[in-house]
C-alpha cells in the first residue's frame, strides 16, 4: 500500500511594445542580460548540408518496436534514464521502460487534470494539475513524496508549472502575467519577472514550460518560445508559433509541425527537419518524445515506440 504524500516539506529539494509593429530581423543574438523587445526575434538559419555531429542527431530511419494502446494519452516526460511517463484519459500517470515496457502506475487520490509532466529531474516527477492549481511529488517509482496547493503561497492562477534541476519550480501566473520562480526549501518564492512589456497588446496563449540548459521556455502557441535565464531575465524570443509542446535533445529543441520532426539547434540557430515515420498520419499525431536510442509517437489511439 502507498504511503499518503506529506503536505510540502522544505527538505524536499524541490509583444512587441507597439502593437501592430511589423517585426524586425535581429542581426545578433542577444546575452543572457538582454532585455531586447520580444517582437525581435532570433534569426534562425539553414542547417548545414553536412550530417550533424553527437548524440542530437537521431539517425533518419525508424525501426517500430511495439504499440502501446492508451486512449487519448494527456501530458508526457522522459527522464534521463530514457523512462517514459505519460498521463492517461483517466489522468493517472503511466511509466514504461525505455523499449515501451509498463514499469508502474500512479493513481491519484482525488481527481484533478495533469496538465504538466517533468520528469528530467531524474529523483522527482513533478504533476501540476491546473484546475485544482497543485504540484505533486513523485519518486521515480511513482510513490508520492509531497504535495502543494499554490493558492497558499500566492495570489494569482498558475498556467504552467515545471521543475528545474536545483528543485525549484518555474511558474506561468497567468493572472499577474509574471513568471515565478518558487523555492521548496524555503517554500517563498524568489524570482519574479513581469511579462506585460514583453507580451504588450497581444494575447497570449501560454502552452508549455520547461528549463533546459541553464536557460527556461515558455511557448505561447500565438507567437513563438520566449527564451529566459535561469535567474528569469529575458533573453530572446524564437520565431515558432502554433505549438502546444517542445522537447530537447543534445543541443537542439525539436517539435512537430507541418507533417514533419523539426529541429532547432540552440546554439548555431541553425534548423533541420526529420519526416515522420512511414504510415503515420501526421495530422493525429499529438507529440514526439525523443531519448537517446527509442522515440515515442503519441496519438489519440495510443503510442508507437520506435528504435531510432
Amino acid at each position: 500500500m502507498r504511503n499518503k504524500p506529506r503536505r510540502w516539506r522544505p527538505w524536499i529539494g524541490v509583444a512587441a511594445l507597439l502593437c501592430g509593429g511589423e517585426a524586425l530581423a535581429q542581426p545578433t543574438v542577444p546575452s543572457a542580460a538582454s532585455v531586447a523587445p520580444a517582437s525581435v526575434i532570433s534569426p534562425v538559419g539553414k542547417a548545414p548540408t553536412a550530417p550533424a555531429a553527437g548524440p542530437a542527431a537521431p539517425a533518419g530511419s525508424w525501426r517500430l518496436l511495439r504499440q502501446i494502446p492508451l486512449k487519448n494519452p494527456g501530458a508526457a516526460s522522459l527522464d534521463r534514464r530514457g523512462a517514459l511517463y505519460v498521463a492517461d484519459a483517466s489522468n493517472n500517470l503511466q511509466q514504461f521502460g525505455a523499449e515501451g515496457l509498463p514499469l508502474n502506475r500512479y493513481a491519484p487520490p482525488l481527481p484533478g487534470n495533469v496538465a504538466q509532466v517533468e520528469a528530467w529531474n531524474v529523483t522527482n516527477i513533478l504533476l501540476f494539475y491546473d484546475d485544482r492549481q497543485e504540484l505533486v511529488m513523485l519518486d521515480r517509482f511513482l510513490t508520492p513524496l509531497a504535495q502543494l496547493r499554490l493558492s497558499e503561497y500566492f495570489e494569482g492562477t498558475v498556467r504552467v508549472a515545471t521543475l528545474a534541476p536545483d528543485n525549484h519550480i518555474w511558474l506561468l501566473d497567468e493572472s499577474n502575467l509574471v513568471l515565478r520562480e518558487f523555492d521548496s526549501n524555503t517554500l517563498r518564492l524568489t524570482q519574479s519577472t513581469p511579462l506585460d512589456l514583453l507580451i504588450g497588446c497581444s494575447r497570449p496563449d501560454f502552452r508549455f514550460l520547461r528549463q533546459y540548459q541553464n536557460n527556461t521556455y515558455l511557448v505561447d502557441r500565438n507567437s513563438g518560445i520566449y527564451v529566459f535565464d535561469n535567474l528569469g531575465n529575458y533573453r530572446k524570443k524564437l520565431p515558432f508559433a502554433g505549438l502546444s509542446t517542445l522537447g530537447f535533445r543534445g543541443d537542439e529543441l525539436y517539435f512537430v509541425q507541418d507533417g514533419s520532426l523539426r529541429f532547432f539547434h540552440l546554439y548555431n540557430l541553425t534548423e533541420r527537419s526529420l519526416a515522420l515515420p512511414a504510415g503515420v498520419d501526421a495530422g493525429t499525431v499529438r507529440q514526439v518524445l525523443l531519448g537517446e536510442g527509442f522515440a515515442y509517437v503519441l496519438t489519440s489511439a495510443g503510442i508507437s515506440v520506435y528504435q531510432i
